[in-house]
């Protein structure tokens, strides 16, 4: 089992945008400090719910600041980017890192971040394969050619190409993880063979089923047992960890909702669709219930339970939930050193 953290640089309330990129720095630091396995990096655009608006970039930063650790995005959002540019960027980060990076991609929301990059809601809504294809592509071959309805370019060399030999041996490029919220997203992923990562909204039976659904539908795009079985889906989800559970439970629920109030009323949607957003209370209340948050033993057993549930060996787990930046350490601290113990 392999436990990493995932970081969103959340913006809570009474706090600066700096304070929040420190604290995101911070926490990725100390997980590997801690023995965690990787670091997940989310990326959002004019919003407090996460003050990271390129998570590559963030990635690069603590590529270079650590050493052991795994870094990946969760997820680079593919209609506000060319996919060219954010192969090249990955390329680059796999090849410097010695094979330390993983990209996640997603298809991110109808949201005005498409009118500001000019993408425009097409890409959203129809564009997410094509981007995907052409990514995977670039990843993959010495030279590519666009050939879709969006991207349409000559064949031009793929540099540097990230199947060059890392540390004296071949590599076969950086890892590809695709966030799932749909079972159009999981069947799109599934045909591609390519790792899923599963939110933290919903629990450990709706992830068994997106799970068995990826199956089916690699095993009908032709992939091989070994190749299936070899996929490794990434489990989001919320880590909290006190001395007794009342206790954890109580520090998210004082912080959380507030953060997610203000970072999810933030939202505006591209063409002024309504979107109704979670109550922040409720969602809190619900990912306690979801996840590990509790004495080390309770969230040793339900880690394990939700793999045992879903198949799922790896997870991203937020660690900020209380946005103060000693808890948030302390609180990785004691992931790595009375959770992980208990993993094996």
């Amino acid at each position: 089992m392999r436990v990493g953290s995932f970081v969103l640089a959340a913006q809570f309330p009474g706090q600066g945008q700096g304070e929040a990129l420190h604290r995101a720095v911070r926490s990725a630091e100390v997980a590997e400090e801690a023995g965690l396995d990787s670091v997940w990096l989310a990326e959002h655009h004019f919003v407090p719910y996460g003050t990271c608006p390129s998570a590559v970039t963030l990635a690069a930063l603590l590529l270079g600041r650590t050493r052991r650790i795994r870094v990946g995005t969760a997820v680079s959002v593919l209609p506000t980017v060319h996919p060219v540019a954010l192969g090249e960027q990955a390329a680059l980060l796999h090849l410097t890192s010695g094979g330390r990076f993983s990209l996640g991609v997603g298809r991110g929301g109808p949201w005005v971040d498409l009118e500001v990059f000019g993408s425009g809601l097409e890409a959203y809504e129809k564009g997410f394969p094509e981007s995907l294809d052409l990514l995977i592509r670039w990843l993959r071959e010495a030279r590519v050619e666009g050939r879709g309805e969006r991207f349409s370019f000559r064949e031009v060399a793929v540099v540097p190409r990230p199947q060059e030999a890392l540390n004296g041996q071949g590599t076969a490029g950086p890892e590809v993880v695709v966030a799932c919220t749909s079972p159009s997203s999981v069947r799109l992923a599934a045909q591609r063979c390519l790792p899923m990562l599963l939110g933290m909204h919903v629990g450990d039976d709706e992830k068994a089923e997106m799970v068995a659904l990826w199956n089916r539908h690699a095993r009908a795009a032709g992939h091989t047992p070994d190749d299936i079985s070899a996929a490794s889906h990434v489990s989001a989800g919320v880590a909290q960890i006190a001395d007794r559970r009342l206790d954890a439970a109580e520090t998210l629920q004082k912080a959380m909702p507030g953060w997610l109030k203000q970072g999810l009323d933030a939202h505006v949607t591209v063409d002024g669709r309504h979107r109704a957003m979670r109550d922040p209370v409720a969602y809190t209340e619900l990912l306690c219930g979801l996840h590990p948050v509790g004495t080390p033993q309770v969230c040793a057993d339900r880690l394990a339970a939700t793999s045992e549930r879903t198949g799922i060996t790896r997870f991203a787990l937020l660690v900020e939930g209380s946005g103060d930046l000693a808890a948030t350490e302390e609180n990785v601290r004691r992931l790595g050193a009375e959770v992980l113990p208990q993993l094996g």
